[in-house]
């Protein structure tokens, strides 16, 4: 019985290292000579088997997205150390991002040849970077396959669409976190905590002769040395090791309907992006952005490239990268103003030669309009000016720390899931804190991403003693969270929660008053104030509109008695200077 049950267990053995050689790695992607890109199951698939033959990957799933299904990652260690927090100890992390617009799929294809390639040898693997890519962020997109949608571009037979499960662009949810996906991704991300972050995309816009673009996270915005080093020495030395392959890139085109010969500005990724949510982490962030005109499988094997530069600038600057990326917290954590807007600085441009295609705004044959013709016979090289420095336009003091009322849930889950650092009051407690109201706003008028945001925004600032519940919250900014605190908790930030209506409900008046009541209190209000009888007076004088709206002047008058309700317009998140 026992030679019987050993010969069995050989014959398993026998068979299973039968099935470790006999599995065919080789991808769609390879299989169509670059015509194809994997579908979701092929992906995972691949992935699922590659762990399972080689010891330095593991897969695993990881949350939900809105699809129902979860998302994965993937990491790559030669030494095959798999727990992250003892990993960061002595390595660098790349977390690789793909797929978030399905139909962009370049990244996809090109990850699962960067992971195969290194496990079997074929490339050297890294010895101080460790490897964590999302293989399909868009999971529901990627599900919803067709061969029509990316109008512009040439390939692959067929790919994901933009829109997730529930039709939102995963690249403006970053901040907001209203999908499954986003929410997800922030778990992933605050457990990887990675020095170099890489999202691959493939471009929309002019034409031009490279196949290959990057799209770095704004570097003023980033600030100080490790912005300075994304600057000058990251990117040209990701732009020298390309050329050195033969493969040309250059900044993100970042033009619409016009030739880049006549210039362009850097994209400034606001936090609702990608690169511009990891870049509050202090994270070295990148889109690379592939031409969409250009071969499916030239654009695949230049995602490849690029990101193989990356991992050689990780291996050899990893180091130098911990040390910029802590002494930026720690020099953020010393400083008392914050910039929350930009714009581009005019008083500073590079120069890049640039490799485009001459172009002209023809009469359309269509519409009898000016339309843009590119022709390809007429290639260039010239000098092209980039705008690609930004200045702060709205600078805002740093508080020490905010309080949020514990009736905001909303937030406060996003910013737990963000590991933000916070302290429940143990008991009702009096403090004199510094509040806003809002003054002012503009709101979009057409729907953005499931919201309509608001911008302009202008605000009064007061100084009060207010008695806090027990179970409200205290959340000091000397924390790593620190900007993530600014750009959302701030209502002037771009992608504040202000901006993005998670605070709409103190926009909307609860009580009014009937007219006909309110004329005779507000008689004796006047009477009883006769410096609001003043005002009143020389509004009306001074006011035409105002002067001809009797609603408008019972209105106003409402406002300045102690009616009024006071949680109208007052911005609920309160700042302890």
């Amino acid at each position: 019985m026992k030679k019987i049950a050993l010969f069995l267990l050989v014959l398993m053995s026998c068979s299973s290292e039968k099935e470790k050689i006999a599995y065919d790695f080789t991808t769609q992607f390879e299989k169509s000579n670059g015509e194809q890109t994997a579908t979701y199951e092929e992906t995972i698939s691949f992935y699922q088997n590659l762990a399972k033959h080689y010891k330095q990957i593991t897969i695993e799933p990881i949350g939900e997205t809105d699809s129902g299904k979860p998302l994965h990652m993937v990491t790559l260690n030669p030494d095959a150390n798999f727990n992250i927090s003892e990993v960061k100890k002595n390595k660098r992390l790349i977390l690789i991002n793909n797929g978030i617009h399905p139909g962009e799929s370049d990244g996809i294809d090109a990850t699962m040849l960067l992971f195969r390639d290194m496990v079997q040898g074929h490339i050297e693997m890294p010895k101080s970077t460790v490897l964590v890519t999302i293989p399909i962020y868009n999971v529901g997109g990627s599900l919803n396959r067709n061969s029509t949608t990316r109008t512009n571009q040439n390939g692959p037979e067929a790919y994901g669409f933009r829109g997730n499960a529930r039709n939102f662009d995963l690249n403006r949810d970053f901040i907001k976190s209203d999908t499954k996906n986003a929410r997800t991704f922030a778990q992933i991300f605050h457990l990887v905590q990675p020095d170099v972050f890489i999202d691959n995309h493939v471009s929309n816009g002019a034409d031009y002769q490279y196949t290959l673009t990057h799209l770095f996270t704004q570097h003023n915005k980033l600030g100080g040395a490790l912005g300075n080093f994304l600057h000058t020495k990251m990117m040209p030395q990701l732009e020298q090791k390309l050329s050195e392959k033969n493969w040309d890139i250059t900044p993100y085109v970042n033009v619409f309907n016009r030739t880049p010969d006549q210039g362009f500005s850097q994209f400034m990724d606001s936090p609702r992006y990608s690169t511009g949510y990891t870049t509050l982490w202090n994270t070295l962030g990148m889109m690379v952005e592939t031409h969409m005109l250009k071969p499916y499988k030239q654009r695949v094997e230049g995602t490849y490239e690029l990101m193989k530069s990356m991992i050689e600038i990780t291996e050899i600057e990893g180091e130098h990268i911990s040390e910029l990326r802590q002494h930026a917290v720690t020099e953020l954590l010393k400083k008392t103003t914050y910039p929350l807007q930009w714009t581009i600085d005019t008083t500073k441009t590079s120069t890049i030669q640039f490799k485009g295609y001459e172009g002209q705004m023809l009469e359309s044959e269509l519409t009898g309009a000016k339309r843009l013709k590119y022709d390809k016979t007429q290639a260039f090289t010239k000098p092209v000016t980039y705008k690609n420095h930004m200045i702060s336009t709205l600078d805002i003091s740093i508080p020490k720390a905010y309080v949020i009322p514990q009736g905001w849930w909303n937030v406060i889950e996003l910013l737990k899931l963000n590991n933000i650092k916070m302290t429940p009051f143990e008991k009702d407690t009096t403090l004199t804190v510094q509040s806003y109201k809002i003054k002012s706003y503009d709101t979009r008028q057409q729907a953005y991403e499931g919201h309509y945001p608001h911008y302009n925004i202008e605000l009064d600032t007061f100084n009060s003693q207010i008695t806090f519940s027990k179970g409200d919250y205290l959340i000091p900014t000397n924390q790593d969270g620190i900007r993530y605190l600014l750009e959302t908790l701030e209502p002037q930030a771009v992608d504040s929660f202000f901006s993005w209506n998670f605070f709409d409900t103190i926009l909307q008046q609860k009580e009014g008053f009937s007219p006909y009541v309110w004329e005779d209190k507000a008689q004796e209000l006047l009477r009883r104030y006769p410096k609001l009888q003043i005002d009143f007076n020389l509004k009306k004088t001074f006011d035409t509109d105002f002067a001809n709206n009797w609603y408008a002047q019972l209105d106003w008058l409402h406002r300045q008695s102690e009616h009024y309700e006071k949680a109208h317009l007052q911005y609920p998140i309160y700042r302890i200077n």
